[in-house]
């Protein structure tokens, strides 16, 4: 069973590693330690933990309701608009996310570099690599 750091497991939640620190020490993922004294986390508990902090964040009220289930927010880094078309790219923690759209549903969304969003992906096909 693959084992992981807290600072692997903050990156792998999109948290920083002293929030997976306190969650770790408030008792909210069972941790160990290996030989060198570090903390780590297996992997088991860490994809059960992953699920509960990902149904968590639909809790806030702030958020709107949508039937797309994988979302990211993060900041926009980018805005190319085109004469009909625009690009649109999403710095989502560790995650670059581009999307296409038309200029005016980015006229009419106020997109602009620096602003807060959430790109949520919906797609019938998602390759997975092992790392």
């Amino acid at each position: 069973m693959q084992s992981y750091t807290i600072g692997q497991a903050a990156r792998l939640l999109g948290v920083s590693p002293d929030t997976a620190r306190r969650w770790a020490d408030a008792g909210r993922v069972a941790t160990h330690r290996d030989e060198g004294g570090r903390r780590l986390i297996d992997g088991r508990d860490l994809a059960a933990f992953s699920v509960e902090v990902g149904q968590g964040a639909h809790l806030d009220d702030a958020e709107p309701y949508t039937s797309a289930r994988n979302a990211f927010p993060g900041i926009v880094t980018a805005v190319k608009l085109g004469d009909v078309a625009a690009q649109v790219e999403i710095q989502a923690g560790p995650h670059r996310l581009v999307s296409l759209l038309t200029r005016e549903a980015v006229e009419e969304l106020g997109l602009e570099v620096g602003m807060q969003a959430t790109a949520r992906v919906k797609s019938t096909s998602v390759h997975i690599d092992r790392t």
